[in-house]
């Protein structure tokens, strides 16, 4: 009932996966369940939780999901939507960098 709620609402997922290797939520960030997430239509979105302590900051945590985790670039451009759908900005900032974001693509549609 709650994966189905959280699916439902679009409820933005912060997700830390250097934290959750470090506190042992997942013994390998090979068995992190981000691609489920997605896969279940959940909206996650990565984040760094204490950098200094967990040891990455959100670059690191992408470094570490891209090297770990079958995601592909369609995933990836999703999570960063994600976190720009769930950003506290204004609605007329988030549009911008939400078409900075879709020119991109159309420029590097393999550059992911």
């Amino acid at each position: 009932q709650l994966v189905d709620h959280l699916r439902q609402t679009q409820m933005p997922l912060t997700v830390c996966p250097l934290s959750n290797l470090k506190l042992c939520v997942v013994d390998d960030l090979k068995n992190h369940p981000l691609p489920q997430m997605l896969q279940q239509g959940l909206k996650p979105l990565v984040n760094s939780d204490d950098p200094a302590y967990f040891g990455g900051y959100l670059m690191d945590n992408f470094v570490g999901i891209i090297e770990n985790l079958a995601l592909s670039p369609a995933d990836l451009l999703q999570l960063v939507r994600n976190s720009l759908d769930a950003a506290w900005l204004s609605e007329a900032r988030r549009k911008t960098l939400l078409s900075e974001l879709d020119q991109w693509v159309d420029r590097y549609p393999t550059g992911v």
